[in-house]
């Protein structure tokens, strides 16, 4: 009887040892990967990526950031594996200036810039001399006069491709003032201004409310400034790198990009950003 008693507890031990064991090679098994993000919205968007991601081996640790400039300077010292925030003409124009070896490996969303305004309804009711708030950081600045170019308020050069910049404007029938701040500031100073152009997330952030103080919104269709997850160049063909795409690309993940952001921001991907 002691004898059946001992291998019992013998047994036990063993099996016990093996599971503590078991959990120990999995966690050490799980690879942590750390994402760079914009605070707000796309944390709770994240939370469902990180559980998807969970069943292929991955944690995902999230960095939120509240400056655009921050999240590819920490990805190019390797402070994070990946980040999601951009499109690419911002990326295009970070490397330009900051010479980044940083690739796009998955579309995300779009999140159409919109012109709001408190004062009008209409592009039509713009007075004569309107000031326009726009943000200033070169990719998003050109990105609003096209949109107001396209709403026939002012006409560009015909070169200017992406990245137009007040100068460019060729043909000014309103005399529309162009006001240039900060992404983070154009659409909290709406009460002072006659419209602005304000990024989706940014207008949320500053309690515009969307679509009903929106007059204008650029096309989505052939939309070049979908948002993508960039890592750096020499980590493009890493396993994670696909897995973490795939986490994100999910029916899920989509219906919570619609959720959070009321249906302002679009699910966006058709395979490989690059």
């Amino acid at each position: 009887m002691k004898h059946k008693k001992f291998t019992a507890v013998v047994l036990a031990s063993l099996l016990l040892g093996f599971s503590v064991a078991t959990l120990q090679f999995a966690q050490a098994a799980q690879k942590t990967l750390h994402i760079g993000i914009m605070s707000g919205e796309d944390e709770d968007v994240w939370r469902v990526v990180a559980a998807n991601a969970a069943k292929h081996g991955l944690a995902i640790k999230v960095t939120t950031f509240s400056d655009y400039t921050q999240p590819n300077e920490a990805l190019s010292v390797h402070d994070l594996d990946a980040n999601s925030f951009q499109h690419k003409p911002y990326l295009d124009a970070q490397i330009k200036a900051r010479g980044y070896r940083i690739v796009p490996v998955g579309f995300t969303y779009v999140q159409p810039i919109g012109l709001y305004s408190r004062k009008v309804k209409s592009v039509a009711a713009l007075r004569d001399g309107a000031t326009i708030g726009v943000p200033n950081d070169p990719s998003n600045e050109g990105r609003s006069l096209l949109l107001l170019q396209a709403q026939g308020l002012i006409a560009l050069r015909a070169d200017v491709g992406l990245l137009p910049t007040a100068r460019d404007i060729a043909k000014n029938p309103k005399h529309i003032q162009i006001k240039e701040l900060d992404a983070g500031i154009v659409g909290r100073a709406i009460d002072d201004l006659d419209a602005a152009v304000v990024n989706t997330d940014w207008a949320i952030k500053a309690g515009i409310r969307i679509p009903d103080e929106r007059i204008a919104q650029e096309k989505v269709n052939g939309n070049p400034y979908r948002n993508f997850i960039a890592v750096n160049e020499k980590d493009v063909n890493a396993g994670w790198v696909r897995d973490l795409v795939e986490s994100y690309q999910q029916p899920n993940v989509a219906a919570e990009i619609l959720s959070v952001y009321h249906g302002a921001t679009l699910p966006a991907w058709n395979g490989p950003a690059n």
